[in-house]
């Protein structure tokens, strides 16, 4: 695999986490595989609403511990699937969700835990890590192949 674009993000308080999922709403393809690890309380969620909340979902957004998947229409074209797999027991459990229908479905999947399943996902278009520092946050954005590597470009612009 190619070394990957980089770009790392003070986060002082959620509001700030929030803008930056906006952000990353308005540069994100409307297909993909985003990756996000932290511990818990790092973020993530906090991070999807923003992304969400800039493509125009205004009702709740939860984290999909126990369902482990929530899936959300975005007008008439678009379908965001937020994935949290801290529960996942094994990898191959993501068969039984039916996550193949998924990757082949041309949603953008936001995909919390990764680790969960290492080795059975494909790899990411951007993998963002979310760090507690000090009282705030550090986010830490890996862009993959073209498309990851221009997403960051414009959220660096």
């Amino acid at each position: 695999m190619e070394k990957p674009s980089e770009l790392s993000i003070d986060l002082p308080d959620e509001t700030s986490t929030v803008d930056l999922g906006r952000r990353l709403g308005g540069v994100l393809p409307r297909s993909g595989i985003v990756f996000l690890s932290g511990e818990l309380g790092a973020g993530k969620t906090t991070l999807v609403r923003g992304v969400l909340r800039s493509l125009g979902h205004v009702g709740a957004v939860k984290s999909p511990t126990y369902t482990l998947c929530e899936p959300y229409s975005i007008g008439d074209d678009a379908s965001i699937c937020h994935f949290d797999l801290y529960r996942l027991g094994q990898a191959e459990e993501l068969e039984f969700l039916g996550f193949r229908d998924y990757l082949s479905s041309g949603s953008l999947l936001l995909i919390e835990w990764p680790e969960r399943a290492a080795g059975w996902l494909p790899a990411p278009d951007i993998e963002i890590r979310l760090n507690h520092c000090d009282s705030g946050r550090i986010c830490d954005l890996l862009g993959y192949g073209d498309r990851g590597q221009t997403c960051l470009v414009e959220l660096a612009a």
